[in-house]
């Protein structure tokens, strides 16, 4: 992991310096840049058509009166307009750059040296040196060099006391990308079961694992009719904190569709991108991930994860388009698509989450890689809210503000709703085929179905966010982990005081 450490700048020394410029304007002199340097840079970056937009850099080498071996102008845009978000937007923007040269250290000399800009450069730069290369045995030349970066504040106690919590953060959103980028040779429901039991139990949290028998007798037949084409065997995981004062409160509910991969079963997906199937197991991954940052930062709430892990695969023993299965609340579903499969998954670990743990959860928010319906509304920007709660809704819109992990709540209601019922059993798993088909919006309705008695509750559509194709200010190309920072934030304003 790279090593983010915090010093005034007139103190540190380092092969790189980072300066910065706003839009439109100078570099800005600080200790570790003497104003007859930043006077000559003012004079250089025109060649450079740099503008000092956010995100813009410019790199000079042996620059007079400065001891680095290079300088990087970095641009801040408008001044006015940063906030913590764009701190932390420039942070992984400027590790970007730094990532591409032949650079060991690196000084970050803020033109703003108060704790908390320092604190969220530095989380945005952390959050971008995410990797994933085990499996590279080649091109070693070409990973990123930096191992150390100073960031310069006055501040040095205050910017690490609010770098720590964020690395725990990090530390989760890490946790999440690897099980999401992870191939499905390597894990598949058993090994993902363990890798949560594995990554959490050394956190206190209690987890417990169901293999397909005991979900047999707990009537689970809608979570165990997707997985039964395969010869890797279907896990419920359950991750039990207690971190409230109160250990018997009841807890936050999160509940993750887990499929390791999924080929679509018997309504088979074509062979075009199927590879990507590697991570409609994102739901999972982020509830997992979120147990973790509860218990390492020691959050003052009591909470439960509840992940339902299968892999969709087409076989003799495989369902079949046209089954009628009987899910663990006793509502009866007729599989029209077996390529509709996570709302299956989640039907069973829905009730379970509400009815198999005491006391109840208060509420219960579900993550899901549910619908290719969700990527044509929202496109890979925006995940899609789904709520039967207006306040909790307006929570979880609030914490994707703060978070800059967007959402946008969609549509329900009865007329909706309708359109999944079923001439034979209680349910279909898909609305009606063709073109006008809200398929976001019916598979939203079908987990409504099983929530019981009113229980407050959002479901997160994230097909959309959890893969990147591109690098992203602060997340490198591959599975985001997208969610997680979402619900630390949802938890911390609204439950711990």
């Amino acid at each position: 992991m790279l090593d983010i450490r915090f010093a005034p700048a007139s103190a540190t020394t380092a092969e790189t310096l980072v300066v910065f410029a706003p839009e439109g304007g100078a570099p800005l002199a600080s200790a570790a840049l003497p104003q007859a340097a930043a006077d000559r840079l003012k004079t250089l970056l025109p060649a450079e058509e740099f503008k000092g937009k956010r995100g813009d850099t410019a790199v000079f080498a042996g620059l007079e009166g400065v001891t680095a071996k290079r300088v990087i102008v970095a641009g801040l845009g408008d001044v006015a307009k940063l906030d913590t978000l764009g701190w932390q937007e420039i942070g992984g923007k400027v590790y970007g750059r730094l990532a591409g040269l032949p650079t060991v250290e690196a000084l970050l000399a803020l033109p703003d040296a108060a704790a908390e800009a320092a604190a969220n450069v530095a989380y945005g730069a952390l959050l971008r040196s995410y990797r994933f290369d085990k499996y590279k045995t080649k091109d070693a030349d070409k990973k990123p060099k930096l191992k150390t970066l100073h960031v310069g504040t006055t501040d040095t106690t205050g910017a690490t006391e609010r770098f720590r919590t964020a690395q725990t953060l990090a530390n989760a959103v890490f946790l999440a990308r690897t099980l999401q980028n992870e191939p499905a040779n390597i894990i598949y429901p058993k090994s993902l079961a363990e890798a949560a039991r594995d990554a959490l139990t050394p956190h206190g949290v209690k987890v417990t694992i169901l293999g397909e028998d005991a979900m047999r007798k707990l009537g689970m037949g809608s979570l165990l009719g997707v997985g039964q084409g395969s010869a890797n065997e279907s896990q419920l995981v359950v991750m039990e904190y207690h971190g409230a004062d109160d250990q018997n409160a009841a807890p936050l509910g999160f509940v993750g569709k887990g499929v390791t991969f999924d080929t679509g079963g018997i309504s088979i997906k074509s062979a075009g991108g199927m590879e990507d199937m590697k991570w409609d197991m994102g739901g999972s991954a982020v509830v997992i991930a979120t147990m973790l940052n509860l218990a390492s930062r020691k959050a003052k709430v009591n909470a439960v994860g509840v992940v339902g892990l299968v892999e969709n695969m087409p076989s003799s023993t495989a369902q079949r388009p046209g089954d009628i299965v009987t899910s663990m609340s006793g509502q009866t579903i007729e599989v029209l698509n077996t390529d509709a499969e996570g709302r299956l998954v989640l039907a069973d670990a829905l009730w379970y989450c509400q009815k198999n743990i005491s006391p109840a959860p208060r509420l219960i928010i579900d993550l899901a890689t549910l619908t290719g319906a969700i990527v044509v509304a929202l496109g890979d920007i925006t995940a899609g809210l789904f709520s039967n709660t207006d306040d909790l809704a307006r929570q979880l819109e609030h914490a994707s503000r703060t978070t800059g992990e967007a959402l946008w709540r969609m549509p329900m209601g009865p007329d909706y709703d309708k359109l999944i019922d079923s001439d034979w059993a209680d349910v279909k798993n898909i609305g009606d085929a063709g073109r006008l088909n809200p398929g976001s919006i019916t598979a939203a309705h079908f987990l409504e179905r099983f929530i019981d008695g009113g229980l407050p509750w959002a479901h997160l559509d994230i097909a959309g966010v959890t893969w990147t194709k591109k690098d992203l200010p602060t997340v490198p190309k591959g599975c985001t982990g997208w969610g997680v920072r979402l619900l630390d934030a949802f938890v911390r304003e609204n439950f711990e005081g």
